[in-house]
């Protein structure tokens, strides 16, 4: 049975237990849905949620940015696979939003994954979405899971409708980092007001 996380709680990923060849990270929502005077004032535009990964150093940074990000160490739907071969991103889906299944993937190869690397963050922006007076207050639930290379879930952090993330565009759902020799899983649950993930980047670099 998997783990059910909380926020701050972390977890080793067993070798013995699951086959860590690769993992993938599945990310899901649901969109709360408006009333009538919630969609006066917050239109009814559909919420188009991408699945973000940034692959950090040993110091907690980001060194390749590549041309444009493409080519760079950050996984999204304009650089679907890291250089190394280790991550890719199942691609853009503006569709989404069951909350039933995964709408976005980020498969990470962790026996391929090069040394130089440490932690792979794991987060979701609404694209436009302070244009359009999105946030994740609006989101239901809302996962992050960790799968094994057989189809085994392994954990899962979920967040639920929560008033405390209202004017949050961006949400850093968890990382997967190097521990010892194996890999722990982190859920995290940070929520940024801004919906460009590059303005996050941009502290990690």
């Amino acid at each position: 049975m998997a783990i059910n996380l909380q926020k701050g709680q972390t977890i080793s990923l067993e070798k013995d237990t699951n086959d860590l060849s690769q993992i993938t990270i599945g990310l899901g929502w649901k969109i709360r849905k408006k009333g009538f005077f919630a969609k006066l004032t917050g239109g009814s535009q559909d919420h188009d949620l991408d699945a973000i990964a940034f692959v950090l150093n040993e110091q907690g940074k980001v060194r390749n940015l590549g041309e444009k990000l493409i080519g760079s160490d950050v996984i999204f739907f304009q650089n679907l696979r890291h250089p190394s071969g280790a991550i890719y991103h199942s691609g853009d889906n503006r569709v989404g939003g069951s909350g039933d299944n995964d709408d976005e993937q980020i498969v990470v190869r962790l026996n391929s994954m090069p040394p130089q690397y440490h932690r792979i963050l794991f987060l979701v922006q609404i694209y436009q979405g302070r244009k359009n007076n999105q946030h994740f207050g609006e989101v239901e639930n809302a996962y992050m899971r960790a799968i094994d290379a057989k189809g085994k879930e392994i954990a899962r952090y979920s967040l639920g409708a929560d008033p405390n993330y209202n004017g949050k565009c961006i949400m850093v759902f968890g990382e997967v980092a190097r521990q010892g020799s194996g890999w722990k899983f982190s859920a995290l649950g940070e929520g940024h007001a801004t919906d460009n993930f590059v303005e996050i980047l941009k502290t990690l670099i």
